[in-house]
């Protein structure tokens, strides 16, 4: 059986010395090919796991005690394990395995981590926010624009550890893309991590694009013709997800500095220059982050500024017509008092007369009004 398929017992173990047995009982259970880089079984957080040895894949026999101490004793090659979702059960015999510590075990498992750096004796830990783009036909004041994820990264001098969570940001693209490219693949786990940064900040670019094509089509609606008439929910909806991408990215600043500049036991100086150019990318993906939100303030406040226009002209309206009519509710108040004694009351043109002054007196009105854009 192959080492990742025995891996579906060996992640539920605690103690370490009794893998080779639970291993000998899965060999009576059907397979289960996890041979694909992006393949993971029902019931199995286990995703993949390959040695790899000067930049290729190398296989191996056994289960993974024997594999890693294989490795452990020729000093070279590296063990590259994925996971999904684990639970505590299923991580507890993979800790203890590799040493990891508690700590860095219960944010692996539990999620919901701002991305960050730690070190842990030989060991790094490194969290990363996954992000993604869901399409949608148009934007409205409920539509999800950014979902996240998660993906946790345990480097060894041995040993790559990746564990995600969420329903994208799968790692087998990114692993056949490493595979492909095995002078890269050669320089060890650090080079692993790398690709990893890299894939994700790459994601915030991508990301960051699509953002903006909603942005332009509410900007583009807002200064429409009737403009004040959009929907304010949609630019309060992007600023909401554009505040969980900011999350994502611009915590990532700090770890990626601290790869790229301080020395670091697991990680060459010459890996460290990759992560310098990660790191002006995710610059880049922060610059765009800031400029959008102040797009977004600038937008909203000029769409409030239009729905003020527009009721401003509204109540100019209101105001001269509500004039106008005063005049004929003057005369008419007037002349609907019973007095016996009032001019024109008994005259024959009386009537025609007042129809008359009442008529010029709101067509001057009018004609006044709309020279002055009120109506």
């Amino acid at each position: 059986m192959s080492m990742a398929g025995n891996l579906r017992k060996v992640a539920g173990l605690d103690k370490v010395g009794s893998l080779r047995k639970v291993a000998r009982l899965a060999r009576r259970r059907p397979r289960v090919d996890l041979s694909h880089p992006a393949r993971s079984p029902l019931g199995s957080s286990v995703v993949n796991c390959v040695t790899y040895r000067d930049g290729a894949r190398v296989q191996e026999k056994g289960d993974l005690v024997d594999v890693v101490q294989r490795v452990r004793k020729r000093g070279a090659g590296f063990v590259w394990l994925g996971l999904h979702e684990p639970t505590d059960q299923e991580f507890a015999g993979i800790a203890e395995l590799f040493a990891l510590h508690p700590l860095a075990v219960e944010d692996a498992v539990e999620a919901h981590q701002r991305p960050k750096l730690e070190r842990y004796d030989e060991t790094l830990f490194a969290v990363f926010k996954t992000v993604c783009y869901v399409e949608h036909e148009k934007l409205t004041a409920t539509s999800e624009v950014v979902n996240t994820g998660e993906i946790m990264v345990f480097v060894g001098q041995d040993f790559v550890i990746t564990v995600r969570h969420g329903r994208h940001g799968s790692l087998g693209p990114l692993r056949e893309e490493l595979e492909s490219n095995p002078e890269q693949l050669a320089k060890g786990p650090a080079a692993v991590l790398h690709a990893i940064a890299d894939h994700v900040v790459d994601d915030y670019l991508s990301v960051t694009d699509s953002v903006q094509e909603d942005i332009d089509e509410v900007e583009t609606d807002v200064f429409a013709e009737n403009g004040a008439r959009a929907d304010p929910g949609r630019i309060y909806q992007l600023k909401r997800e554009l505040l969980e991408l900011k999350r994502a990215v611009v915590p990532l600043s700090r770890p990626l500095e601290d790869l790229a500049t301080l020395p670091i036991r697991v990680v060459e100086p010459e890996i460290q220059a990759y992560f310098r150019d990660v790191s002006d990318h995710l610059l880049r993906a922060k610059d765009q982050i800031a400029a959008f939100d102040e797009l977004l303030n600038s937008i909203l406040q000029a769409h409030l500024a239009q729905v003020t226009v527009a009721q401003n002209e509204d109540m100019r309206k209101i105001t001269a017509w509500a004039a106008i009519v005063a005049v004929p509710t003057m005369v008419c108040g007037v002349y609907g008092m019973n007095f016996d004694y009032m001019p024109e009351l008994r005259w024959t043109f009386g009537y025609p007369l007042v129809i008359a002054v009442i008529s010029v007196a709101c067509v001057v009105l009018y004609r006044g009004f709309r020279r002055n854009g009120w109506l």
